[in-house]
C-alpha cells in the first residue's frame, strides 16, 4: 500500500513565527483513481441523507395532526441533521476528488465551527426530546402546561443560543494561536488535533476546550439520564400496555445516544491521547462514522419508527379523494 506523504508547502515565514495558510487533511490518504468511486459513494449518502430527512420535515408540516411538541422538536432534529450532513459532506466530497488535500485556514475554521455547532444543537435537541418525554408521561395531565408549541418555540432558541455562545466562547480562544506545524490526521477540520498544532498552547484555551466538552457533552447527557431514570421507573408501575407504549417513543432515542455518547467518548479521548496504534483505516472511519451513519438512520429511528409518522407518510403518498 502506497503510503501517503503529506505536502508542506505555501507556509509563509515571518520575523520571529511561522505563518500557517492552510491545513493538509492527511488521512486522506493516496486513494488513486478509486476517488471517483467514493465521490460517487458519499454523494449519493449525502442526497439520501437530505431526501429522507426533507420527506419528514414536510410530512410534519402537511399534516397538521402532528402539530404538536414532539413533532416539531423531531422536524427541528431533521433540519439540523440536513445542516451537520452539509457541514461535513461538502468539505468530504472536495476533498474527495482533490490531489493535495488542502484546505485553507478560513475554511477550516468554518467548517469547524459549523460542525461543532450543529453537533451541540443535536445533543441539546436530543435533551430536549428527553424533557418532552418525561413531562408527557410522568406528568401527562400537565403536559399542556409545560409543553406548548410557544414554549417549544422558546426552546428550540435557547438550544440554538446556547449551542452558539458555548463554541464561540472556546473557538475565541483558537483563533489567536500560531501553529508550528498545518497537518491534521483526519478527514475533516477537527479542533482537538488543531489545537495540538499550536506553538504554544495558554492554559486558557486548554480550560476553554475542556469547559466546551463539559457544556456540549456532559450538562446534556446529564439532563437526559436524569429524564430518562425518571421515565423507566413510571414504566415500573404502568400497565403493560402503557409501558409497550412508553418503550416504543423512547427506545430510538435510547438507542441513539448510546451510539453518540461512545463516539463522544472516543473522539475526546482519541483526540487528546496517542492513537497511532490504531490502523489508519479505523482511525478515520471512527472520526466521520457518527457524523455519516446518525443523519442516515435518524429518519427511520426518529420518524418511520413513530406509529403516527407512518401513518402520515401513507396517507400523504396514498391519499385519494
Amino acid at each position: 500500500m502506497t503510503h501517503f506523504v503529506a505536502r508542506i508547502v505555501r507556509i509563509k515565514r515571518m520575523e520571529n513565527s511561522t505563518e500557517v495558510l492552510f491545513f493538509v487533511l492527511s488521512a486522506y490518504g493516496n486513494i488513486g483513481n478509486l476517488k471517483y468511486l467514493y465521490f460517487s459513494m458519499i454523494l449519493l449518502w449525502y442526497i439520501f441523507i437530505c431526501v429522507s430527512n426533507t420527506i419528514l420535515i414536510v410530512v410534519i408540516y402537511v399534516d397538521r395532526e402532528l402539530h404538536e411538541p414532539m413533532y416539531i422538536l423531531l422536524s427541528h432534529l431533521f433540519m439540523n441533521e440536513i445542516s451537520a450532513s452539509t457541514s461535513l459532506h461538502l468539505l468530504l466530497l472536495s476533498q474527495m476528488i482533490s490531489d493535495t488535500h488542502e484546505v485553507t485556514l478560513p475554511w477550516c475554521f468554518l467548517q469547524m465551527c459549523c460542525f461543532y455547532i450543529f453537533s451541540c444543537v443535536e445533543l441539546c435537541s436530543l435533551t430536549a426530546m428527553a424533557y418532552d418525554r418525561y413531562v408527557c408521561i410522568c406528568h401527562p395531565l400537565h403536559y399542556n402546561v409545560f409543553m406548548s408549541n410557544e414554549k417549544v418555540g422558546k426552546i428550540i432558541l435557547l438550544v440554538w443560543i446556547y449551542s452558539f455562545s458555548s463554541y464561540i466562547f472556546s473557538f475565541s480562544f483558537i483563533i489567536p494561536l500560531t501553529f508550528c506545524g498545518n497537518v491534521i490526521d483526519k478527514v475533516f477540520c477537527d479542533q482537538q488535533l488543531i489545537i495540538k498544532l499550536a506553538c504554544s498552547l495558554s492554559l486558557l484555551t486548554s480550560i476553554s476546550d475542556l469547559l466546551y466538552g463539559f457544556m456540549t457533552v456532559i450538562i446534556p447527557f446529564s439532563l437526559i439520564s436524569v429524564s430518562y431514570m425518571k421515565i423507566l421507573r413510571v414504566c415500573l408501575i404502568v400497565s403493560k400496555e402503557s409501558k409497550q407504549k412508553v418503550l416504543t417513543t423512547c427506545t430510538p432515542q435510547i438507542v441513539s445516544l448510546s451510539i453518540i455518547f461512545f463516539y463522544a467518548i472516543f473522539h475526546f479521548v482519541g483526540s487528546r491521547f496517542d492513537n497511532s496504534y490504531l490502523p489508519g483505516k479505523v482511525r478515520i472511519i471512527s472520526s466521520i462514522y457518527v457524523h455519516i451513519l446518525q443523519p442516515m438512520i435518524t429518519p427511520f429511528m426518529y420518524g418511520l419508527y413513530l406509529p403516527q409518522i407512518r401513518q402520515s407518510c401513507i396517507k400523504l403518498l396514498f391519499y385519494r379523494k
